[in-house]
């Protein structure tokens, strides 16, 4: 069944339907939300209420966009929106920048390989914070998975050439700035 057959189905009020919406993009909802926000379990918070608010707001749907870029939207906005409460409490209440996300679970081959893994992936870390939300937001959204170029630029409401620059826009800063901290082409 399509999306239009199940969003016409969940606005009878078929919550199946709508069951079978978020089962679809589940995983996309989830990996923009870890994306902005780099936590597993805050990103699960994210993706819950982004179900509950497209659920609540399936009348407002027109259709001009896909219903898994309109379902995207709503989920990266509450990231968004997570992301600068979160910054903030943490600035209220504790000196200093915010902790690093652990980095990815990988398997070195050795102690010395896992320290430097771990060293790199918060340098990426923190230059990523670095950029300017206009560069990093981009960036985040395309790391995150499966959305096209097209998806994402709907989402952050910019053409998609925009988009393609400022993702190769601060790929390139990462790589200049990585570079500067010995991480570059040998």
């Amino acid at each position: 069944m399509s999306d239009a057959e199940l969003v016409a189905r969940a606005r009878q009020g078929d919550t199946a339907a709508f069951g079978e919406l978020v089962d679809r993009y589940r995983a996309a909802v989830y990996r923009a939300a870890q994306a902005a926000l780099g936590s597993a379990s805050e990103a699960e918070d994210v993706a819950q209420e982004a179900f509950l608010a497209a659920y609540q707001k399936m009348a407002t749907y027109r259709g001009e966009a896909s219903f898994k870029t309109w379902l995207l939207t709503i989920a990266w906005r509450r990231a968004l929106s997570r992301r600068r409460r979160l910054a903030s409490l943490w600035r209220r209440f504790v000196p200093g920048d915010p902790p690093d996300s652990p980095p990815p679970d990988r398997s070195p081959r050795t102690q010395e390989g896992a320290l430097i893994e771990a060293e790199m992936a918060r340098h990426v870390q923190r230059l990523v914070r670095a950029l300017p939300a206009r560069l990093r937001d981009p960036l985040l959204l395309c790391a995150s998975g499966e959305q096209t170029y097209h998806e994402i630029a709907s989402v952050l409401g910019i053409p998609e050439g925009t988009l393609k620059w400022r993702v190769a826009e601060a790929r390139r800063r990462l790589k200049e700035r990585l570079g500067r901290l010995g991480y570059g082409d040998d």
